[in-house]
């Protein structure tokens, strides 16, 4: 029996009204209590610092084999085969990230940086000399179209489906809404083009994607297998990058300070995009099945339970945070959940860390001031948060 009184809400959050201004529902939800019922959907939600992190620190109770999206995978069939990584237990999770993980070894990632840095100085260097621009599609994905898809060894042509196949993977982890219906419509030679493009003929001989296949091979991994942990790959680097950058810039744009302190501090550059990262987390949402009757917060969550993780709710609870909805490149930001914590934290964290750092580290050199130019357009995305259309206006 549960020890607290058990919270509801008549809440969606995959609303398009909550997905465009979730802050004060967020709070809304961390006030009711440590774990509440969604009525609409029947199912539990976190939105607390200490609940979200314990469920992804504890993968043998709070399970990603069911789906990480809504979607129960015991009782329906996945909409594309499970990913290796996201969707998987131990032992086979295990296995999966450890390839991963020696592909994006520390060596391989420091590898990157000189091309990374000369696509952000070139990319940077046109900001400056158009003065103002869209932020997301001017510079944050051409920047992830580029650098990403360069380093995993993609050829140039049709990059743009690796934006499309994000944005469609992030909506179906939500609710058959509109977002989804639409993501999914007419999505077939996307899907087909992300299909060959995992699959070593189409990839340069020293790029990751190889690199990726080489590696599952030695583990004893199928080549079908190892175009799986690459497609799990590709369908993560992208949108994220892009909304990483985005939120970055209109961060900067809305705290000018802040763009100071940076500009004074270069070295701060990773610690802010840390920052970014837990102030306007790309990835909001994640889901979660129990695997057997669990206590969180004194609320007793029966086995078999889909449970919703508020992300971006949780890296701004004031019970862990200090001021948590100000904005700051000095915050000791350490365990902030915007990657995702436990054994299935973001294996690519790494490189999306070192593109951040390097991306702000080359506008900070090159940039005196980041101001707003007009009215961004808010993306509406069952997982993602960010912008689709950012006009801002450097001045050197």
């Amino acid at each position: 029996m549960s020890t607290v009184q058990i919270a509801s809400s008549d809440l969606d959050p995959f609303s398009d009204e909550f997905l465009a201004e979730p802050y004060e529902p967020h709070r809304h939800l961390r006030d009711a209590g440590p774990v509440v019922w969604l009525e609409k959907y029947g199912l539990w939600a976190m939105a607390r610092y200490a609940e979200v992190r314990a469920a992804l620190s504890d993968a043998e109770t709070y399970c990603s084999s069911a789906g990480v999206g809504i979607s129960d995978f015991r009782r329906e069939k996945p909409w594309r085969v499970p990913s290796l990584l996201l969707e998987a237990d131990p032992p086979e999770h295990t296995r999966a990230r450890a390839v991963i993980s020696k592909a994006l070894s520390p060596a391989t990632v420091r590898g990157l940086r000189d091309n990374f840095r000369a696509t952000a100085d070139k990319l940077v260097d046109e900001v400056v000399a158009a003065g103002e621009l869209d932020a997301i599609a001017d510079f944050a994905t051409r920047f992830a179209l580029t650098a990403f898809a360069d380093a995993v060894g993609l050829p140039a042509a049709e990059r743009e489906n690796l934006h499309s196949y994000g944005n469609m993977v992030f909506n179906t982890f939500g609710p058959r809404n509109h977002l989804f219906e639409e993501a999914v419509a007419g999505a077939g030679p996307v899907r087909e083009w992300i299909d060959a493009h995992c699959q070593p003929d189409l990839l340069a001989p020293d790029g990751l994607g190889m690199r990726i296949h080489r590696i599952a091979a030695e583990h004893g991994l199928s080549t079908s297998d190892s175009a799986l942990l690459l497609r799990s790959f590709l369908s993560a680097g992208v949108d994220t990058t892009v909304h990483s950058l985005g939120n970055a810039i209109f961060c900067f744009a809305e705290n000018p300070a802040e763009w100071d302190a940076l500009r004074a501090e270069p070295a701060l550059a990773r610690t802010a995009l840390d920052e970014v990262i837990r102030y306007e987390s790309p990835v909001q949402t994640f889901f979660r099945t129990t695997t057997r009757e669990v206590d969180a917060g004194g609320v007793r969550v029966p086995a078999g339970a889909k449970v919703l993780l508020f992300l971006g709710s949780a890296n701004r609870d004031p019970r862990h945070w200090d001021a948590p909805d100000r904005f700051s490149v000095r915050r000791r930001v350490a365990g902030h959940v915007g990657f995702g914590f436990g054994i299935h934290a973001c294996v690519g964290a790494v490189m999306a860390r070192l593109e951040g750092e390097i991306v702000l580290a080359s506008m900070a050199e090159r940039i005196g001031r980041i101001e707003p130019a007009g009215k961004p357009r808010r993306l509406l995305n069952n997982t993602l948060r960010g912008r689709t259309h950012l006009p801002v206006r450097v001045v050197v």
